[in-house]
């Protein structure tokens, strides 16, 4: 699954043109990096100068709730065996987290940091992993065998560790932008790691928003996919075409299916949701990158405030496949 602090960076784009000579809107951005990646926000209106420190100290917050790298944040203590309540916070992403996995049959779990980590996408890396690697971590694999009790997460076995890495960002996004339209500010755009939340409009218009062409270059180059317009919504992107381990000369994707235990090899190289929030869209866009295609199109037709958008992989060229509600 996706990682807060290795996850994919710029999966999706967002298109902002800033105020000109000529324009008596005030918009205002601002940059900065947290949750291991960068942010990007814009808002409309009168000046803030406290508004980014306001945002870092939003941030600061989540990552001590859900890193699993940070040795003095919550879920790592709680992986390590402590004995700690979950915050409003948490319990609310352990609940969203539930309802995701149950709709997806299980293709979204926050239980699969043993199998994550094994296969090298957590602290440590590793060479190689073998099968019966693979069936001694299972056994602490599955949702079914945790459960949220008067605040603490229960286990069925202490060994059994969580990871939030795939839909912690998105609540990030959400905690974020709930925060700025507290301050009165109707029309931003908030963009952590390529996750997004649009607000309102700008000049009127809904915001556009692009979807990345997928390729593994590092050169900080920006080729838009496609484009569309977004108001009071939220979109979030998995992929596998960047996180990865390559392992005598083959490519392991870091989505991992909870299933089976192993790297999901298709040729679906992204997969990007629009969702009511944030949290939701995040957790949706890893299970769809584990399900495929035609079951995640399934579940969108019976969830219609899901729209989803694929880009795969077809002899060697980029094709998309969509449902027919996203924009």
């Amino acid at each position: 699954m996706k990682k807060i602090f290795s996850k994919i960076v710029a999966l999706i784009i967002v298109s902002i043109l800033l105020l000109n000579s000529c324009s008596k809107v005030q918009i205002h951005n601002f940059q900065g990096s947290s949750l291991g990646t960068y942010y990007s926000i814009t808002y409309i209106g009168a000046e803030n100068t406290q508004l980014q420190s306001s945002v870092d100290s939003i941030l600061e917050g989540i990552s001590h709730q859900f890193s699993i790298f940070d040795t003095t944040s919550i879920i790592y203590r709680i992986n390590k065996g402590d004995s700690l309540p979950l915050t409003d916070d948490m319990k609310f992403v352990f609940e969203v987290s539930q309802k995701v996995s149950s709709i997806t049959d299980g293709a979204f779990d926050i239980t699969v940091a043993p199998i994550v980590n094994l296969w090298g996408f957590g602290k440590e890396k590793r060479t190689n992993v073998e099968q019966w690697e693979i069936d001694s971590v299972m056994q602490f694999v599955g949702f079914h065998k945790i459960k949220l009790q008067n605040s603490y997460v229960i286990k069925n076995d202490p060994r059994i560790q969580l990871n939030f890495n795939a839909i912690a960002k998105g609540f990030a996004v959400d905690k974020v932008a709930q925060y700025i339209a507290s301050l009165g500010y109707a029309n931003c755009i908030v963009d952590i790691g390529g996750e997004v939340v649009a607000l309102g409009t700008k000049d009127g218009q809904q915001w556009q928003v692009g979807i990345q062409t997928p390729t593994n270059e590092a050169d900080g180059a920006i080729d838009s996919q496609y484009a569309f317009p977004m108001k009071n919504k939220a979109v979030a992107t998995s992929g596998n075409y960047r996180n990865y381990l390559e392992k005598e000369g083959k490519r392991y994707s870091h989505i991992i299916s909870p299933k089976t235990g192993n790297p999901e090899k298709s040729t679906l190289l992204s997969v990007s949701v629009i969702a009511k929030d944030c949290v939701t869209a995040d957790a949706y866009a890893t299970a769809f990158m584990v399900l495929g295609m035609e079951k995640s199109l399934e579940i969108v037709k019976n969830n219609p405030s899901l729209a989803v958008y694929f880009i795969y992989d077809k002899n060697g060229k980029f094709e998309v496949k969509k449902s027919p509600n996203f924009p």
